[in-house]
């Protein structure tokens, strides 16, 4: 079995839509955001500190690991796009940071309400050391 031809019964037109006349670098250097969120006083503090959160049966315990956690709640702030201040977040290790951010599933009979109180006691501990360092007022 053989395919027809194609004819083509109308001889192409110009559009009326201008070519972008950028190079493609330029257009994709724009459109690419930087990989890597600022740097705040608060958020370098979170080196080597304890970790506040300590969900039972997850924490590390290992300082080397502790980042600022910051809160996931809408109401802190937080939208598409966005990420909650630094006030509403507290110090975390990564397996603790993991299963706040949903990245780890939680411990076996804890709930979701259980690991948000978790996170309002650390954050309240947090806010503490930072009032000692100077760092928040």
């Amino acid at each position: 079995m053989t395919l027809p031809t194609l004819v083509r019964r109308q001889p192409l037109r110009r559009t009326a839509f201008k070519r972008n006349t950028k190079p493609l670098a330029d257009v994709r250097a724009r459109a690419i955001k930087s990989s890597r969120p600022k740097m705040t006083p608060i958020r370098r503090a979170a080196r080597g500190q304890d970790c506040t959160l300590q969900l039972l049966g997850v924490c590390n315990g290992d300082p080397a690991t502790v980042v600022l956690c910051h809160s996931n709640s809408l109401a802190d702030g937080k939208g598409f796009g966005l990420k909650a201040p630094d006030t509403a977040a507290c110090f975390g290790c990564s397996d603790c940071h993991d299963v706040l951010d949903g990245r780890r599933p939680r411990p076996e009979g804890m709930t979701y309400d259980q690991v948000q109180d978790y996170f309002r006691h650390a954050v309240q501990r947090t806010h503490e050391v930072l009032r000692a360092k100077g760092l928040l007022a």
